[in-house]
């Protein structure tokens, strides 16, 4: 049976933490689906359509990676796509409490899927998006905190 990981999030931008949690996902799953939520709430930087662009650009020549938009209930999603698990990352202790309440949650509605918690590059642990976005608006380099496909539509974005 083919083991399918969906990793789902916002993605406003996509980050080099985000790019080593599908990697070292492909170590354990046959595929990973990174699996882009609009969250509205948010109030996001890019359009969700922007944002799928940059991932695809970012993991282009990847293998066994898909990546699409998706909304409602994530379990529902999964079971969707015949997945098996879902990848979160972990930072720190700070995101432990979230997540966990998640992935009960998840038990719950939908017991046979799991969800695999998944700690980044020590490098990487710091970064968040919001860092991210907040280092570009300010004019700072973030070429080592995204790919180049993101750190482009970045500077783009903060330029105008």
């Amino acid at each position: 049976m083919k083991k399918i990981a969906i990793y789902p999030g916002t993605f406003d931008p996509f980050t080099n933490g985000h790019l080593d949690l599908v990697l070292r996902s492909l170590r354990m799953f046959d595929e990973v689906i990174v699996a882009a939520a609009p969250s509205p709430k948010k109030q996001p930087l890019f359009t969700i359509e922007e944002r799928i662009v940059m991932i695809k650009k970012s993991l282009k020549g990847i293998a066994r990676v898909r990546v699409e938009i998706f909304e409602g209930l994530l379990v529902n999603y999964v079971i969707k796509k015949k997945g098996n698990a879902i990848v979160r990352g972990l930072r720190a202790v700070s995101d432990f409490e979230y997540e966990l309440q998640m992935a009960l949650m998840n038990r719950r509605l939908n017991p046979k899927i799991e969800t695999v918690f998944m700690m980044p590059n020590e490098e990487y642990t710091f970064l968040t998006a919001t860092i991210v976005k907040e280092i570009s608006s300010l004019g700072g380099s973030v070429n080592q905190l995204v790919p180049p496909p993101v750190e482009k539509e970045l500077k783009k974005r903060f330029r105008s």
